[in-house]
């Protein structure tokens, strides 16, 4: 059925580190004709960005130079077409790539929690969804960025099967990384997000938990579906 006519809503997906959070909400806004802002990505971006001038150094993040840097960080999105998916660039220089390193996965987490990282970023994100008919992933969407979105949705998966994702992803890509690092990481990311002061990883009172362990990627898409059908029809 078209969605055309259809009340344009906003979908939070929230959800732990490697549990396909973009990937689902990518294939959302393609089944949907709706925008993907990949939140996420844009966290990674000031991370490597911060990496690249010196505010990072032996996996130490500087606050206070990260903080500095912020207002020469220009974020955006471009249509790939290649891809059918948006690449995402830091200053006009393509960082799709670079942004999925384990130096940026490192320390992602840190930067994160710097306050004026977030007031920043939250900023962006609420005007790239003004218009709504968004779908949008990170930790925090459904309760900071976008506390009325209609539709929101808590990602979650075993540990260990996020790790087997993330190391094959890595390897695939020819990163030299054990599974022992990675499962490490994802454990170690789970943590920090979950007991960071600002904006901390928690389920929204309203949000529908999905743990898509073993799920395929058709099973979760008939269930957002069914979700979905009921929110737009009420």
């Amino acid at each position: 059925m078209s969605n055309q006519g259809k009340k344009k809503i906003v979908i939070a997906i929230d959800g732990f580190s490697s549990c396909g959070k973009s990937t689902f909400a990518k294939a959302i806004a393609a089944r949907l004709g709706y925008i993907f802002i990949d939140t996420g990505a844009m966290y990674r971006a000031v991370t490597l960005y911060a990496l690249e001038n010196g505010a990072i150094r032996s996996g130490i993040v500087d606050e206070d130079a990260v903080e500095a840097l912020l207002p020469q960080i220009e974020i955006t999105f471009r249509f790939n077409p290649r891809r059918g998916a948006s690449d995402i660039y830091v200053n006009g220089d393509l960082a799709e790539g670079k942004i999925r390193s384990i130096e940026v996965s490192n320390c992602v987490s840190s930067v994160s929690s710097i306050r004026e990282v977030r007031e920043k970023l939250v900023a962006m994100q609420q005007q790239m969804g003004r218009d709504r008919g968004v779908v949008m992933d990170g930790r925090d969407i459904g309760t900071v960025v976008f506390p009325d979105a209609e539709l929101k949705i808590y990602m979650t998966a075993d540990a260990r099967v996020r790790a087997e994702r993330r190391y094959a992803e890595l390897k695939a890509k020819g990163d030299d990384v054990t599974m022992e690092e990675i499962l490490e990481n994802v454990i170690s990311r789970d943590n920090a997000d979950m007991t960071r002061a600002i904006s901390p990883l928690r389920r929204a009172d309203d949000a529908i938990e999905l743990d898509n362990s073993y799920m395929s990627v058709e099973e979760q898409m008939a269930w957002f579906m069914e979700r979905y059908n009921e929110v737009i029809s009420r």
